[in-house]
C-alpha cells in the first residue's frame, strides 16, 4: 500500500520536469530541419559533420561551466572577455617574451582561474548580484587585452604562436588531433574521402578528431558525473535553490560558488588556449558575446535563471543546437546574421518552457 503522505509523481510528469527535454526536442526539429533544406549540401557528409561538431564544442566546452554555475545561483559575464584576455596572455608570453608555450599556457590558466575565483569573492564579501560584478570584469578583462596587446606589440593581433609551439609537449593536447591513423586507413579503404590533388593527394579529408572536441566530451563527462553522481553535485544544487536552507544543512555554499566561478574561468581558458592553437595567432576581440552564448546553450538545455535546477547534458545539446544551425545556415546559403534572430528567438521559447517546467515543480499557477 502507497504512503498517501508522499506524493506519487506520474511517469509523464516525471519526464515533463526533466531539463533535458527542451533540449532533445529542439536538437531532434533541427536535425530533421536541416537534413530537409540542407541534407544534399555535404552538411552531412564527414568534412561537414566535422565542421559543425567543431563549432558545437566550442559552445559546448564554456557552456558546461555556466550550466554548473548557474545551477548554482551566480553568472558570469566575464567569460568572453576572459577568451580574449587568456588568448593574448599566451601570445605574448611566448611569442614576445620567448617564453615554453607550455609555460605560457599554464601561467594563462592560472591567471584565469585567479580571477575567476576573485570574482567568486567579490560576489560573496560583498552580497552584489554577480551580474553586476562579473559585468565589471566583462570590461577590464576587455580593455586589459587590447592594452597589453598594443602596448607589446602596437597590434591587436598577435601572430606566430604555432611557428614558436613546434615541439612543444603541451601544444598538441590544445590544438591536435588524435586517431589519426584510423583516419587514414578507412581513406585507404575508401571509406572516407580523400584530397585529389596537391601535396596532400591521397590523404583523407577528415584526418582526426581535434583535441577541441575531446576537451569537450570530456567536461561534459566530468560535469555530468560531478552533478549527479557525487555530493558536491548536491552541494551545487543546494547553493542555488536555498542558500540559506543549504548553510544550515551544513552545505558549505560560499566555497562552491567561488569553485564553481573557477571552474568556468578554466573553460574559458581551455577555449582560449584551444582557439590559439588552432589559429596560430590571438586576437584582442577573441571570445565577444561568447557569455552570452554559453548563458543561452544552458537555457536551452534546461536550466532556471533562478538556480538549482538544470542539466549538464542538456546544456551541451543546447550548444549542439547552436552549432548544427550556424552551419547548417551556411551549407544552406542562408544569410549568416539570422543566426543572431535564431538566438532571440529560441531564448525566448526556452525560458517559456523552463518557466511552465518550474511551475509544474513548485505546483505554482
Amino acid at each position: 500500500m502507497s504512503d498517501e503522505r508522499v506524493k506519487q509523481v506520474s511517469k509523464l510528469r516525471h519526464i515533463m520536469i526533466r531539463p533535458e527535454l527542451g533540449a532533445i526536442s529542439g536538437a531532434v526539429l533541427v536535425f530533421v530541419f536541416f537534413l530537409m533544406i540542407a541534407g544534399d549540401s555535404g552538411m552531412f557528409a564527414p568534412a561537414g559533420i566535422q565542421n559543425w561538431t567543431v563549432v558545437s564544442a566550442q559552445f559546448a566546452i564554456i557552456a558546461v561551466g555556466a550550466c554548473l554555475l548557474m545551477i548554482a545561483g551566480e553568472f558570469d559575464l566575464s567569460v568572453g572577455s576572459m577568451i580574449g584576455f587568456a588568448g593574448i596572455i599566451i601570445a605574448i608570453l611566448s611569442v614576445q617574451w620567448g617564453w615554453p608555450v607550455w609555460l605560457a599556457i599554464m601561467t594563462a590558466f592560472v591567471v584565469c582561474v585567479s580571477i575567476g575565483a576573485l570574482n567568486g569573492f567579490l560576489v560573496i564579501k560583498t552580497g552584489l548580484p554577480s551580474f553586476i560584478v562579473t559585468l565589471a570584469f566583462l570590461y577590464i578583462l576587455r580593455g586589459l587585452t587590447i592594452w597589453l596587446a598594443i602596448l607589446t606589440t602596437q597590434k591587436t593581433v598577435i601572430g606566430g604562436v604555432k611557428k614558436v609551439a613546434e615541439g612543444d609537449w603541451l601544444a598538441p593536447v590544445f590544438g591536435g588531433k588524435i586517431f589519426g591513423g584510423l583516419f587514414q586507413t578507412m581513406a585507404d579503404w575508401g571509406w572516407l574521402e580523400t584530397f585529389s590533388r596537391g601535396k596532400r593527394m591521397g590523404e583523407p579529408i577528415v584526418n582526426g578528431i581535434p583535441m577541441l572536441v575531446v576537451w569537450a566530451l570530456g567536461l561534459i563527462i566530468f560535469g555530468q558525473f560531478l552533478l549527479t553522481k557525487t555530493r558536491f553535485g548536491n552541494w551545487i544544487f543546494a547553493a542555488g535553490g536555498d542558500a540559506q536552507a543549504a548553510r544550515y544543512v551544513g552545505v558549505p555554499v560560499n566555497r562552491v560558488k567561488i569553485l564553481m566561478f573557477m571552474f568556468t574561468a578554466f573553460t574559458a581558458a581551455v577555449f582560449a588556449t584551444a582557439q590559439v592553437m588552432e589559429f596560430g595567432s590571438a586576437a584582442a576581440d577573441r571570445g565577444l558575446l561568447k557569455e552570452f552564448e554559453a548563458i543561452i546553450s544552458v537555457v536551452i538545455g534546461g536550466a532556471l535563471l533562478t538556480g538549482g535546477y538544470g542539466s549538464v547534458v542538456g546544456a551541451a545539446l543546447g550548444a549542439l543546437i547552436f552549432g548544427v544551425v550556424q552551419q547548417g545556415l551556411f551549407f544552406a546559403g542562408a544569410e549568416s546574421s539570422l543566426f543572431r534572430v535564431f538566438l532571440g528567438t529560441i531564448l525566448i521559447l526556452a525560458v517559456i518552457l523552463n518557466t511552465y517546467i518550474r511551475r509544474i515543480i513548485t505546483g505554482e499557477r
